[in-house]
């Protein structure tokens, strides 16, 4: 019995648009980088070489998005220690141990199930947690191109993720 292959781990959607520019534009490199390495593991070609090119890519970008919603985070009162920190942290642990498994010649399984596992933890991520920071930088009037706030945060920082759903 074979199964059918999606085309893509993640798609765009409406949904994804925060309407803030450069996490928009963030997310969609990051949407394509994943949906190339989906493609690739599907390739039945795929070279070792490939896949780590591919995962380095991934993990490259991934910590420049990630460092650039952190020092946002940082900017607008999230605690140091928040939970859409940690998430960024635990993801960025799994890219890099599909990635060591990949260079150590193990089995295929883990990077080949990597780009849909992620693309379906990244849609909530987006929807909640960069949602949320979306909205903190909103209310506080913070411009990341410049640092600036029209609104400086008051009060105490915040631990949480800013979604309803993070305790």
């Amino acid at each position: 019995m074979t199964t059918a292959v999606a085309s893509a781990a993640v798609s765009w959607t409406p949904e994804l648009e925060l309407h803030e520019p450069h996490i928009d534009a963030t997310h969609r490199e990051f949407v394509d980088l994943l949906n190339g390495l989906h493609d690739l593991v599907n390739a039945e070609a795929a070279t070792q070489g490939q896949l780590l090119e591919a995962l380095d890519g991934l993990i490259t970008h991934t910590e420049a998005h990630f460092g650039m919603e952190e020092r946002w985070m940082a900017a607008v009162g999230f605690a140091p220690e928040n939970c859409h920190s940690r998430q960024h942290a635990l993801v960025l642990d799994v890219l890099r141990e599909v990635r060591n498994h990949v260079e150590a010649g193990k089995d295929l399984d883990p990077v080949r199930r990597l780009p849909t596992e992620l693309g379906q933890w990244f849609g909530f991520h987006a929807e909640a947690m960069d949602a949320a920071l979306v909205y903190t930088m909103q209310q506080t009037g913070f411009d990341p191109a410049t640092g600036q706030f029209a609104r400086p945060p008051q009060g105490e920082a915040q631990s949480g993720c800013g979604s309803s759903g993070c305790s």
